[in-house]
Formats: C-alpha cells, structure tokens, sequence
C-alpha cells in the first residue's frame, strides 16, 4: 500500500483560506465523525470473537475518541456566530448512513465468526480510514501555516494514528481473506459502503462549498 507523507503537497487542494463558519463546520464534522467512530468500533469490542481484531478495535476506538478531543480543542468560538456544540454534526445523511451501517453489521453468513471480522475490518480499511486519511492530507495541503498552525499540529498528530491503523487493519484483512466466499462477502461490503459517500469526494467531509456533479 502506497501512503502520502503528511508532509506532502496534495494536487488539487483547495487553496482559498476557509472563512471561521467554515473551517467550525469543517472541524465539527471531523470530532462528530471521531466520535462516532470510538462509540461503533468501541462496541465491537464487546463482542468481537477474534482475539487479534478484538484488541486492534479496542486500541482504535481509542485514537478516535481522542482524535475527537483534539477537534474539539480547536473548535472556534465565537458568540453569536459559532456554536461548537451546533456545528458538530455529520456533514451529511450519507454519512449518519454509513455509520449506522457500520455499527449494524454482523457476520456475513447471518452469525458470529470470520464473515463478521472480516466485514467490520473492511468497512474500516477501505473504506472509513482511507478516507479519514485522504480528508486530513487535503485539509492539510490547504492549511495556512501563520493562522492555522493549532489545526495543522491537529491534522498530524490524527493522520498518525489514522495512517498506522490503516496499515494495521489492512494487514489483518489480508491475513483471513482465505476463500473466494470471503472475497465475494467483503468485496459486496466494501461497494456498499463506498456507494453512499461516493458524492463527497475526496474524505468523508466534502470540501466547503465544493460542489460535485
């Protein structure tokens, strides 16, 4: 797998500086999507059979719940023009959507075992942390140095976790793709979970007033 250096420009990032309603939605998105990812990946943990997966949802849920703090830190607030608790909300239905297909899902074969790891670690692989990933390198290839210092400190600190964790759950896909049964159940997981973020573009938060045909 092939990663971007945080560090790294990105072709086609936004360059206009966001307004401070903008960049507050913008980070409101990303603690409520951190947050919703601790409580559904958290929930896993209770009863996840695989003892592997079990303690790599348990490590995860936590770098989102902090994730989720540091997004919190640096919300702007700005009486009687922004509200962080207001503006921390999915950023769209398609992304309530995808978490709650997320954290509903079970076994491929309608039980508990491998099928349900396996949809779970791929729902997070290639789906939810590339994209993570993949919205943080842009937020970052867009960032102004002098103002937006605290949320580029923010972005590096998350991209680490997000991008090590990537790698990680990945790696444990790999290691149980063991039929062509199992590449089938994941393969029809993974096109529906793309399907409904599809229109966001690049990351799980489309980019302030980009419109996509």
């Amino acid at each position: 797998m092939t990663l971007v250096h945080p560090e790294a420009p990105i072709p086609g990032g936004a360059q206009r500086a966001l307004t401070l309603v903008e960049s507050a939605r913008l980070l409101g998105s990303y603690r409520w999507i951190e947050w919703r990812l601790f409580e559904v990946v958290g929930e896993w943990v209770a009863n996840e059979v695989d003892p592997g997966a079990r303690l790599l949802f348990d490590v995860q849920s936590r770098h989102h719940s902090w994730h989720s703090q540091l997004w919190s830190d640096r919300l702007p607030e700005v009486e009687g023009v922004v509200d962080p608790e207001s503006v921390t909300a999915p950023s769209g239905p398609e992304i309530e959507e995808l978490m709650a297909s997320l954290s509903g899902q079970t076994d491929g074969d309608g039980g508990s075992g491998t099928g349900g790891t396996l949809v779970r670690l791929v729902g997070l692989a290639r789906v939810v942390l590339p994209r993570l990933v993949c919205g943080y390198l842009r937020h970052l290839s867009a960032a102004v140095p002098v103002s937006d210092d605290p949320v580029i400190r923010a972005l590096r600190l998350a991209l680490r976790d997000e991008t090590e964790d990537w790698q990680a759950t990945e790696l444990m896909v790999q290691s149980l793709l063991r039929r062509p049964h199992d590449v089938a159940v994941v393969t029809d997981h993974q096109q529906r979970l793309e399907a409904l973020v599809a229109g966001s573009g690049p990351g799980l938060v489309a980019w302030p007033g980009e419109l996509l045909d």
